[in-house]
């Protein structure tokens, strides 16, 4: 099969290599997946540039779709022609979904609807389940969403542009930073009611303005970093709740008096590391919308498999609005 692979740490055009390698076969209980799309994420990029090598090479990115070719033992026939996506195909493991073909777990290769193309299909992993898990979580810590106020950080990112559609059809009014006016055109049309522009607008002020001094009833993060202190200077309502999936600083300060005394609370998650029973939840409640079209999809740009290091590179810079994705 022709994969692309890196066997060192590196630039993406230092490092990045495209070839053959052998297919793999379907062990028990897994699934062999001919892949249309593999999808690339920030995190994706990070593994291949400082991530410690367990394996001598990485066929890197944990999304992907296509179609079921072939069944271990244990795994119904049935699934053999099946349209799915996959989810976590590089965690910790080698053999990601940069190559024609993957196999992995059945219960890791998900029913894809014919109206949601391959395209799509491979930002529902990180993407996706980040954005639906956060919302949950939400919706746990802080109770119905409907007539609540969301602060959405980097609401026109691949996760943010889901979570303000998912936090929009719960009934939720979305306030969300971004970096521009494309940017935030991109955010309204998934639903944002409002933009803070957080280069050149103090949040916090914004976000009080907004909300008639109140502060959002929940915060949705992806760097906690800035949302610590945020939260602290009033951008967070008393007893409001930070969902966070990640942060731009590994050693993040927190102003613990302001927090206690208006009893804040975080919850932090790694959608790579679900429990069982979050991880069926988030995939019932994605698979439903997928199934009901009530999602829109944001493809910033596509690229071939011998493209894989330009790929990477647009990734790193940040400057694309929706998801890359490669066809494989």
């Amino acid at each position: 099969m022709k994969a692309a692979w890196y066997s060192a740490n590196g630039e993406a055009q230092d490092v990045m290599q495209v070839g053959e390698l052998p297919t793999p076969n379907p062990q028990a209980g897994e699934v062999l997946v001919r892949l249309a799309t593999s999808g690339v994420n920030p995190s994706d990029v990070k593994s291949r540039r400082a991530r410690p090598l367990a394996n001598p090479l990485i066929v890197p990115h944990s999304d992907g779709a296509g179609v079921i070719e072939a069944v271990g033992s244990g795994v119904s026939a049935d699934r053999v022609g099946e349209r799915v996506w996959v989810w976590n195909g590089q965690w910790q493991r080698p053999l990601g979904t940069c190559a024609q073909y993957i196999a992995l777990p059945s219960e890791q290769a998900v029913f894809l609807p014919e109206g949601t193309d391959f395209a799509a299909g491979a930002c529902m992993g990180i993407p996706g389940l980040t954005a639906v898990q956060a919302v949950i979580l939400a919706e746990r810590m802080a109770g119905d969403l409907r007539g609540q106020t969301v602060l959405v950080t980097a609401a026109s990112s691949a996760v943010g542009h889901y979570i303000t559609q998912m936090v929009t059809l719960a009934g939720g009014r979305v306030i969300g930073t971004v970096g521009s006016e494309t940017k935030a055109e991109h955010a309204r049309a998934a639903g944002m009611q409002d933009a803070i522009f957080y280069k050149t607008e103090p949040v916090p002020v914004r976000v009080k303005a907004l909300t008639h001094g109140r502060g959002a009833d929940v915060i949705i993060d992806m760097d906690f970093s800035s949302t610590a202190r945020f939260a602290a200077e009033g951008a967070l309502s008393p007893h409001g709740q930070v969902i966070c999936y990640g942060s731009n600083a590994l050693e993040v300060s927190l102003p613990f008096r302001p927090w206690l005394f208006q009893s804040m609370g975080v919850k932090f998650f790694l959608v790579y590391d679900l429990t069982p029973e979050d991880r069926l939840r988030a995939l019932s409640r994605l698979s439903q919308m997928l199934a009901k079209n009530q999602l829109r999809h944001s493809i910033g740009q596509c690229f071939s498999l011998d493209q894989v290091a330009l790929a990477h590179r647009s990734v790193e810079a940040g400057q694309l609005v929706g998801n890359v994705v490669i066809d494989v």
